[in-house]
Formats: C-alpha cells, structure tokens, sequence
C-alpha cells in the first residue's frame, strides 16, 4: 500500500495523503434555497481543529471520543513535541501545512475578529490558534534549531490506525543552520507573527512571547537559506515546497511588519520583492505550498493605506500581481488566464484536494473586497483586463464558492462534513461500506472533480480526504457570511 500511495503521490503538485475518510452529509442549497447556516458551519468547523490535535488533550475538549496521543513524540531526541496538529487523517505532525493553517486562522481572527465574536466563538477561535503556536513554541528550541516534522509518512501510511493506538514510528526532523529550511522557517515565523496580534488584546505577554520568537525565526530563515524538503528527505513525498522558500520569506516579512510596524521588515519584502518572485510571480492559485497571491494581497494594503509612498513603485507592482490572481478567480482576466471553473461554478485547480484552493480564493477575494472598501476608493473597483469588477462582486464570488462547499453545487452535498492494531484498521474498516464509528464534523474534504463528480469511498482519497488548510480559511469567511446575514435581516 505505501509504495502505490507514493506513485500516487508523484502524480500530484499539492500532495496530501490519508487513509480516514468521511462520510458527507446530505444539504439543501441553490438559486432559491434558503441560506445557509453558517454559524452552524463555523461551530463545525472549530470542532474539526479539536479532532485534529495531538498531544495531551484539555479538560475542556469538547469531541469526546478523540483520545490523548503523542504523548511521547520528541522524547528519543531528547525535546519534548506533544501537542500540535494532526494535518489529515494520518497521524503525522507536518510542520509547513500545520503552520499554514495556524497563519490562515489568525488571519481569519484579525480580519472578522467581530463577526466572530458575535457567533460567541471567539473563545474557540483563540483555542484553535494557540494549540498550533504552544507547540511551535516547543518545536524552535534554539534560535537556529526547528523541529520540522513528527512521525514518517512511509511507516505511517502502512498502518491505518487512530492516533490514540499509534505503533508507527515517532522520529522527529529538524532544520538547523547545516540543514536549513527557509520556507519552512518563514512560514512559522508568518503564524507566530499573525498570532501575536491576536493575542495582543487579551494575552499581550504571550503575544510578546510569539513575536519574539517569530522575529527569531525569520533571521533564522534569511541567514541560512535553503528547501526543508532538501534537508529533510522525510517530508519530500507528501508536502515538497514546490515553490521554494522565496514566498514565505516575503509573506514572512510581510506578516512581521504588519505585526511590528518595523520599517526593516517592509523594506526586506520591498528589496528582495523581484528576486523571490513577489513582483515576478502571477499565480492562479493561493495554498499551502504557494503564498504569492496571500503575500501579494498584503502589500497591497499596505499601499492602500497609503503609509509608505517610499515603496509606491514596488507595492504597485505588487498589487499587479494580486490582481492578476484575483481577476483569474472573477474569469476577467482576458488573455492572461482564467481559473478553471466547473459548470456547476466550483473554481477549479487540480484534481487532487481542489477544495483547498476553493476554501482560499473566498477568503481572499473576500477580504480584498475589504481593503477595496476600506481604502476610501470611489467606487471599490478592481481592474481586471476584461473590465472592472467591483467589490460586491469578489465577495458574490466568494460567498458562491462557499455555498458550494456547503451543498450548492449539483450534487447536492456538503462537503463539510456534518459530521484502530494496524493492519487491522484495512481489515475492520477500510473496506466496509457502512458509516464510520466517528464522524469528524467540520472537516472539508478534497472535494469533487472538473466535472462535479464525487465518489465517496474511503479509497478515493484524491476527493474524500480532509485537511486543517482546507478548513483554516473558512473560519472566517462562516463568521463573516453569518455577520451579513444578520444584518440583512435587520434592515
């Protein structure tokens, strides 16, 4: 089994592999359905993040039947690595995805800190972010030493196993200054910095204690460059940095300056802006691997906000790019390219666990559509080459590609889900048609083909496994919609 999952695996850019699988639960939507519950679907969603933790779970877990596990990850190299996240349904604990999704949470906070509060999730949300920075805490022992991964994916994928029964390997990897990892380095840095100023309100020591720890990072990252995956042999099969180390670097800076205000962070993602690619780089796609439309939208606001006219030049060669991707997403884009869409309206990437790109293009057209606002522009316009598009139209896409996930689309299903000794969970399980034990409510699985086809079996993993990343974004876009809503029904 493990070596046909690694031919899999090579066929794909964004690769993503588990052996759980989940059940979709049937959900209304369409032209004239009623809405959609998306505070229902934000409180599923921050259960599924509980789902995924490793380590030695809290009083307070509210997903009962998922157990303490982990508990001794780190121990034979001597540091301690319990807690984190478990990325998918295997039960490895990969740094870069996990970072991903802590940075993707965060923004999410920042951005729809007060729809969120008015779901009464605030809470959850914190808990969410912090079970991924305690254990990055953990894992940058040094200021030149990160631990990188937890487990193998080799070993692992041969079992299929709850986390609570693990007898698979627990070896640990790190990056340091022999083995540098940048992109991994930077895009720990980029969570840790978007988590400080989450918690600057409510916990401004911890705060501190992230950023620090951030600005460590970073220096770590730029003073010693460098692939994780080159360094690290382990992670090259499941989660290879396809895109190098230059994104992160410049999403890294850009995270810390927002956080910090330091000049010298703005003007590192203004000088090495060509030569990683942040003002080279048009990108149709927005993931865990590739960050240039993120970082890209965030040098954008800044621009916006008009704060730095030094850096005009180069901050509105970055909002060309941000552009670019963004009118790929409203199919305006003209010669330059679109994204693909399905004829039921999914934007549409790649094949395997395309609902992550889904998840991402709402969250960025989205809060793009609210800087647009936010920047005083009369009328909130983006031009793209086949005409301009207002900001009420980002966020009509965004809320479409949301609906979709949540059963708009023609197979009329959620893909949110509503939600063992080792070879005996292939036996027992793997095969069998019947519903699984536990539902893992809130995940969002890889979602349907080009051709909106779905086959729900647990050996499709291609569509039917779930990822944090996938999920991360829509925490927002939920408590953002429901927001809209509320407000819709006042007036």
């Amino acid at each position: 089994m493990a070596t046909r999952t690694k031919m899999l695996l090579s066929l794909a850019i964004c690769v993503v592999l588990a052996l759980v699988h989940l059940p979709i639960t049937t959900a209304g939507g369409g032209e004239g359905a009623a809405p959609f519950n998306y505070k229902k679907a934000l409180h599923s969603s921050l259960l599924y993040f509980e789902v995924q933790r490793s380590g030695h779970l809290p009083h307070n877990q509210r997903v009962k039947w998922r157990g303490h596990s982990g508990l001794a990850d780190g121990l034979q190299q001597g540091v301690d690595l319990v807690g984190g996240y478990y990325d998918a349904g295997d039960n490895v604990k990969f740094g870069l995805p996990m970072a991903f999704t802590v940075t993707m949470l965060s923004w999410s906070a920042m951005e729809f800190a007060d729809d969120i509060t008015a779901t009464g999730e605030w809470r959850h949300v914190l808990e969410a972010i912090k079970w991924g920075t305690d254990y990055f805490i953990k894992a940058h022992t040094e200021p030149y030493v990160l631990w990188a991964e937890v487990g193998d994916g080799d070993t692992d994928h041969y079992c299929w196993q709850r986390p609570e029964d693990m007898t698979t390997s627990r070896q640990a990897y790190k990056v340091d200054r022999d083995n540098p990892g940048s992109d991994l380095v930077g895009e720990t840095a980029a969570a840790l910095a978007a988590a400080s100023m989450v918690f600057r309100r409510s916990n401004p020591h911890y705060a501190q204690v992230l950023l620090h720890h951030a600005e460590q990072l970073f220096e770590f990252g730029d003073k010693y460059r460098g692939k994780y995956d080159s360094s690290i042999g382990e992670a090259y099969s499941y989660y290879a940095s396809v895109s190098g180390y230059g994104d992160e670097m410049l999403w890294a800076a850009l995270w810390l300056h927002r956080a910090t205000g330091k000049a010298s962070y703005l003007d590192y993602a203004v000088d090495m802006a060509d030569e990683f690619g942040g003002t080279s780089w048009a990108i149709t796609e927005f993931s865990w691997d590739v960050k240039y439309a993120g970082l890209q939208i965030l040098a954008t606001k800044v621009l916006l906000q008009g704060k730095h006219p030094e850096h005009k030049a180069t901050l509105e060669k970055y909002k060309a790019k941000a552009e670019h991707y963004l009118c790929a997403c409203l199919n305006k884009n003209g010669d330059a390219g679109n994204v693909n869409r399905t004829a039921g309206g999914m934007l549409f990437v790649r094949q395997w666990n395309n609902m992550q790109y889904v998840t991402n293009a709402a969250f960025l057209l989205t809060v793009y559509s609210r800087y647009l606002t936010s920047a005083g522009q009369e009328p909130p316009v983006l031009q793209c080459p086949d005409g301009p598009a207002h900001a009420d139209e980002l966020r009509s896409l965004a809320r479409a590609q949301t609906d979709y996930v949540l059963g708009a689309n023609p197979a009329g299903v959620s893909y949110l889900v509503g939600f063992i000794g080792c070879m005996q969970g292939y036996d027992n399980w793997f095969l069998r048609r019947g519903a699984n034990p536990n539902v893992v409510v809130g995940a969002i699985v890889g979602g349907p083909d080009h051709l909106d086809r779905f086959r729900d079996r647990r050996d499709n993993y291609m569509q039917t496994e779930a990822c944090t990343y996938n999920t991360a974004p829509m925490v927002g876009i939920f408590a953002h919609l429901h927001g809209e809503m509320a407000i819709t029904k006042k007036s």
